[in-house]
């Protein structure tokens, strides 16, 4: 399975992820998703701004401009309450799914 096809399911939680943290704006959010999975998750812009204008039309993140110091106007977002208690449902979720993909996939210690 490509990394492509296992991202496409779950592009919207670690944007969550991501803001929970702190507020970002979108090129940050894909530096950060690209570090922290070492180049494993590569967001292009057709991924990810789909994705944050879907999660702000859900209320998930909210969106504000703001000006940088240097000038430049950048989109920051944000996570709402009602996108903690998404990414929070989806959390344990994942952890219900990575479990019961481990405990068929892995060999169990004899």
């Amino acid at each position: 399975m490509r990394q492509q096809e296992l991202l496409k399911g779950n592009t919207e939680t670690l944007l969550l992820a991501l803001l929970e943290i702190e507020p970002m704006y979108g090129y940050q959010m894909a530096n950060e998703v690209d570090r922290r999975s070492s180049g494993y998750f590569a967001f292009r812009e057709g991924t990810l701004y789909p994705a944050l204008h879907r999660l702000e039309r859900d209320k998930l993140v909210e969106g504000n401009w703001m000006d940088t110091p240097n000038g430049v106007r950048r989109r920051y977002y944000s996570i709402t309450a009602k996108g903690k208690e998404a990414l929070s449902a989806r959390q344990v979720e994942w952890r219900r799914f990575t479990q019961a993909m481990n405990s068929v996939m892995l060999p169990k210690p004899q």
